[in-house]
């Protein structure tokens, strides 16, 4: 009988081992989580690549960093030509690649392929990203979720009802929207494990969530974007101990594709890594198989 992972109680950053000569590489790194998760991957001795939708952003993270194991590139999640220029001038081979990069919240618009914002930048820009990139990847790919998943109500929604939500179509309400994202992302990595066993890939596909930490995803001056600060001040963990599960996922050795890894306090808000599940809808294959071959569809990104 093979035995079962357990992540150690009390598990941080001091703990991950060393990774030196080993390369990740983070979406969404100039700031909250990405940044944590970059600067402990760099303390470890990893080379870290942080994406950056602009130049300034990237540079003055990497000089905040100040460590020679980090370095940016361009890129931005919600334009698939920028997906696409990024992946064929990246040429670094990638042990660990991090989906972290995410908006949250957002006003309806329109990426520039015509996805509604959260869905092209959170699950469809990621989607053709790793893609892409897949065969330059050797070890994990770890898609940063997040609770607000278990609040997507589409129990039974079709192929059609996918790509209208995809596309904006229909009526719109910021937060379910991002719930259904975060719930996508975890679709994708369940179908992304289930055919890297089939293909022979020799990856591991894993999600995690931060609990309820500060992470800069939404910032603004409604009185909800007010009251949502607030609420950050007194209650969210650090993106220093929100990105604990991340760097779990990215590091812990012999984590079993799937795994999902949350902190381990009161209803998963704040605390230190453990193994946790997903909402039952995140295991439906017969909708991870819809939203994969959607997602196909809309980027143009064919995986073999």
């Amino acid at each position: 009988m093979s035995s079962v992972t357990i992540i150690p109680r009390g598990w941080q950053a001091t703990d991950i081992p060393d990774q030196t000569g080993k390369n990740f590489l983070i979406t969404g790194g100039t700031s909250g989580l990405g940044k944590a998760t970059a600067m402990e991957l760099a303390r470890a001795g990893a080379h870290v690549t942080i994406t950056a939708r602009s130049a300034t952003k990237g540079a003055a993270t990497v000089a905040e960093i100040a460590s020679d194991r980090v370095d940016y590139k361009l890129l931005d999640l919600a334009d698939l030509s920028s997906v696409r220029h990024f992946t064929k001038e990246f040429t670094t081979p990638i042990d660990v690649l991090i989906l972290n990069a995410g908006v949250m919240g957002t006003p309806f618009s329109l990426t520039k392929d015509g996805f509604e914002m959260q869905m092209g930048t959170n699950h469809l820009g990621h989607f053709a990203l790793t893609g892409l990139l897949r065969e330059k990847v050797s070890e994990r790919i770890v898609a940063v979720s997040s609770q607000m998943h278990r609040a997507a109500r589409i129990s039974g929604i079709t192929s059609d009802e996918l790509r209208n939500r995809s596309r904006g179509i229909g009526a719109y309400n910021p937060w379910s929207t991002y719930a259904f994202s975060k719930l996508a992302n975890l679709l994708f990595i369940h179908e992304l494990e289930r055919r890297q066993m089939r293909n022979n890939w020799n990856l591991e596909a894993v999600a995690v969530h931060p609990g309820y930490a500060d992470t800069n995803l939404v910032a603004g001056a409604t009185v909800q974007d007010r009251a949502g600060a607030l609420a950050n001040a007194i209650f969210a963990q650090s993106a220093e101990r929100g990105a604990l599960p991340t760097l779990c996922a990215a590091t812990y050795p012999g984590l079993y594709g799937a795994s999902y890894i949350g902190p381990d306090g009161f209803l998963e808000m704040r605390g230190f890594p453990k193994l946790t599940r997903a909402a039952a809808i995140a295991y439906d294959q017969r909708l991870a198989k819809d939203l994969w071959s959607v997602s196909e569809e809309l980027t143009g990104v064919v995986w073999g």
